[in-house]
C-alpha cells in the first residue's frame, strides 16, 4: 500500500466541478462577514445618539438601518447554508460513488476479507464525515481569518491597546488549538474502525438469524453485539475527550477575553477616553472576534473526525487490484477456450488446480464433473478472470486471457450459478441490472423464449413489479430462469453454468434445461455439474481429481469405452467419484 497522500488533492478533485457554487459561497460567507461588522458599528452610533438626546427621527432612521442589516445577514445566512450542504452532498456523494467503484474493481481476496457491513459503513460512514470538511472548512476557516482581521482593525480605530489585548488572546487561542489538532485523530481513526467492525457483525448476523435461533445461539450472539457495542463506546468517548481539550482551552481564553474587554471598555470610559457606545463597541467586536474563533475550533474539531475517516478512506483507495487490465476486445462470435498447465490456489503451496490441460473449440459443450471442492467452480473463477493462474496460460478466442480488457471479457463470459442473486428492485432493473437502455420489448422477449412469458403476465404491475429481497415471493426456478435472462440479454460467446440446477426438483429441472438448451444455441458452453443427467448435451467431457485432469475427451467416445472413468461412471451412477 502506498503512503497516505495529502488531503489537498482528494479536496480538489471534488470541489474543481463545483468552482461556480464554491465561489457563490465564498461570496455569501464575505457578505455575512461584513454585515456582521457592520451591525455593531449601527448599535455603536445609536447608542451614542441616545446619550446626546438626538431627535426621535434619528434614533428611528438608525433603527429601521439596524434591522434591515440584521434581516440582510439571517438572508445571506440562509444563502450560505443552503450553499454549503449542496457543495457537501455533491461532493460526498461523489465521492461515494468513487469508493463504491474502486471497492467493485478489487481482487475477490479483499470482498471476502471485509464484511459487506464493515464496506458499507466504508463507503458510507467514513464520507459522512467529510461533508462538513468539503463544504465549510476553507471557506469558513479563511473567511473567519478574516473577520478576525477585521475586527482587530476596527479595534484599533478605537484603542490599540484594546486591539493588542484581543489579539493576543486569538493568537493564543488558534496556537493552542493548532497544537492540539491531530492528538484526536487516531482516536477518532480508532472509533470508525470500531463502528466498522460493529457494522460488519450486525449484517452477517442478520443475515443468518434462522440459523442462529435453530442452533440456540441467540444469547452468543447478543453477548458479542453488547461488547463491540461497548468498544465502539469507548473509543468515542475516548477519541471525544481527547479532541475536547482544545475546545475548552479555546473557550478559558475566550471568557478571559470577554471579562478582559468589559474592564478595558470600562476604564477607558471613565477616564474620557472613549464613549459609551464604543465601549459597547469594544464588547461587541470581542462577542463577534469570539464567533470566529469558536467557528475555527469546532471546523479543527470537525477536521480531527474528518481526518479518520479521511486517512481510513486514502487507505481504501490506495489499495490496487492485482489484476491489469488488457488492451483488446473479445471477439464477437463464441470463444474457443483453451487452459495449458494451468496451476492454481488460494492459499500459497496449497494448489486447487494442478497441470490443468484441456482445449474446447469454439461452439462446444464441455461438461465437467468431479468431487465437491475438487476445483470445478475455481476453474469458472478463472475463465472470468477473477483470480490470475499461478502457473499456465489461459486463452480465450484464441488470445491470452490478460490481453482482453476485463470489461469486454465479463460482457463476453456470462455465469450462472445456483446461488441467485435477486435485488430489491423491479423486474425490468433486475433482468438490465440498472440499464435504462435496455428496451421492453428485448426483455419481454428474452422472457418468452425462456418460457417465463406466464409468469410475467400474472405479475401485477408487469416489468415494473417490485421483486423482494433475495427474490422472495418466487419459486427457485423462476429465480435461476431471470438468471439465465440475464445472461441472455448480453449475447455472451462463453456461458459457464456452475451446477445452475442442483437444487431443483425434477419438474423445474426439466423446464430449466429447455432454457439452457435455448442458452447454449450458437455458443461455447461449460457445464459444471454432480449429476450425469446435466451434462447428456456435452461434446466433451473433464474430469477432475485430487491429481488434476483424470480424464478429458469426446463424451460420445468416454462413453463406449469400456476402460474409461467417464464409463464406468454411466455404470455405477457416478456413487464413487462424485461422492
Amino acid at each position: 500500500m502506498r503512503s497516505t497522500p495529502s488531503v489537498w488533492p482528494i479536496l480538489a478533485t471534488y470541489l474543481r466541478p463545483q468552482w461556480a457554487r464554491t465561489l457563490a459561497l465564498a461570496c455569501l460567507v464575505l457578505a455575512v462577514i461584513s454585515l456582521e461588522l457592520a451591525n455593531p458599528q449601527i448599535l455603536r452610533v445609536f447608542i451614542d445618539s441616545a446619550t446626546q438626546s438626538a431627535a426621535i427621527d434619528r434614533l428611528v432612521a438608525i433603527g429601521l438601518v439596524f434591522l434591515a442589516l440584521a434581516v440582510a445577514t439571517q438572508a445571506a445566512f440562509i444563502a450560505e447554508t443552503y450553499v454549503a450542504e449542496n457543495v457537501g452532498l455533491t461532493a460526498t456523494n461523489a465521492l461515494r460513488a468513487d469508493l463504491t467503484r474502486h471497492c467493485l474493481r478489487l481482487d475477490p481476496d479483499f470482498l471476502t476479507s471485509h464484511t459487506p457491513g464493515e464496506l458499507i459503513e466504508r463507503v458510507d460512514g467514513d464520507v459522512a464525515t467529510l461533508a462538513n470538511f468539503f463544504s465549510r472548512f476553507i471557506v469558513y476557516v479563511v473567511g473567519n481569518g478574516l473577520l478576525v482581521i477585521g475586527v482587530l482593525i476596527l479595534l484599533v480605530q478605537i484603542d490599540w491597546l484594546v486591539a493588542l489585548a484581543m489579539g493576543t488572546l486569538a493568537v493564543l487561542g488558534l496556537l493552542v488549538m493548532n497544537r492540539l489538532r491531530s492528538t484526536a485523530v487516531p482516536h477518532w481513526a480508532a472509533a470508525r474502525q470500531a463502528s466498522a467492525d460493529l457494522f460488519g457483525f450486525l449484517e452477517e448476523r442478520l443475515a443468518g438469524t434462522e440459523d442462529i435461533r435453530a442452533s440456540g445461539a441467540t444469547e452468543y450472539v447478543m453477548t458479542r453485539f453488547h461488547e463491540r457495542s461497548r468498544r465502539v463506546l469507548r473509543r468515542e468517548l475516548l477519541a471525544g475527550v481527547v479532541g475536547g481539550v482544545g475546545f475548552q482551552a479555546a473557550a478559558a481564553l475566550l471568557s478571559v477575553g470577554a471579562a478582559l474587554s468589559l474592564g478595558v471598555g470600562g476604564y477607558l470610559f471613565l477616564s474620557g477616553r472613549i464613549s459609551l457606545g464604543s465601549v459597547y463597541l469594544i464588547f461587541a467586536y470581542t462577542q463577534v472576534l469570539n464567533r470566529p474563533i469558536e467557528q475555527i475550533n469546532r471546523q479543527i474539531q470537525d477536521l480531527q473526525l474528518a481526518g479518520a475517516g479521511l486517512r481510513r478512506i486514502q487507505q481504501l483507495l490506495a489499495l490496487r487490484s492485482s489484476l491489469t487490465d488488457g488492451e483488446r476486445d473479445l471477439p464477437a462470435d463464441a470463444l474457443s477456450v483453451e487452459m495449458d498447465r494451468v496451476c492454481f490456489g488460494y492459499v500459497p503451496d496449497e494448489p486447487i488446480l494442478r497441470e490443468l490441460s484441456f482445449r474446447l473449440e469454439a461452439g462446444q459443450v464441455l461438461g465437467v464433473l468431479g468431487r465437491t471442492g475438487i476445483g470445478k467452480s475455481t476453474l469458472a473463477k478463472l475463465l472470468l478472470r477473477l483470480y490470475d493462474p499461478d502457473a499456465g496460460r489461459i486463452c480465450l478466442g484464441g488470445g491470452e486471457l490478460g490481453d482482453f480488457r476485463l470489461t469486454s471479457l465479463r460482457q463476453r463470459v456470462g455465469l450462472v450459478t445456483q446461488e441467485i442473486q435477486l435485488f430489491h428492485a423491479s423486474v425490468r432493473d433486475n433482468l438490465s441490472l440498472f440499464d435504462p437502455s435496455m428496451p421492453d420489448a428485448r426483455l419481454r422477449g428474452v422472457l418468452e423464449e425462456l418460457g417465463l412469458d406466464d409468469w410475467l403476465r400474472r405479475l401485477p404491475n408487469g416489468l415494473d413489479t417490485l421483486l423482494a429481497p433475495g427474490g422472495g415471493g418466487i419459486s427457485a426456478g423462476e429465480a435461476q430462469l431471470l438468471a439465465f435472462a440475464r445472461v441472455f440479454l448480453r449475447d455472451p460467446g462463453l456461458l459457464i453454468l456452475d451446477e445452475a440446477s442442483s437444487r431443483l426438483d425434477p419438474a423445474t429441472e426439466r423446464r430449466i434445461e429447455r432454457a439452457i438448451d435455448r442458452l447454449l444455441e450458437g455458443r461455447t458452453g461449460i457445464v459444471i455439474a454432480h449429476r450425469l443427467a446435466t451434462i447428456q448435451r456435452v461434446d466433451q467431457v473433464l474430469i477432475l481429481d485430487d491429481r488434476g485432469v483424470r480424464e478429458w475427451g469426446p463424451r460420445e467416445a468416454l462413453a463406449v469405452d469400456p476402460a474409461s472413468a467417464f464409463s464406468a461412471l454411466l455404470r455405477t451412477g457416478a456413487r464413487e467419484l462424485l461422492a
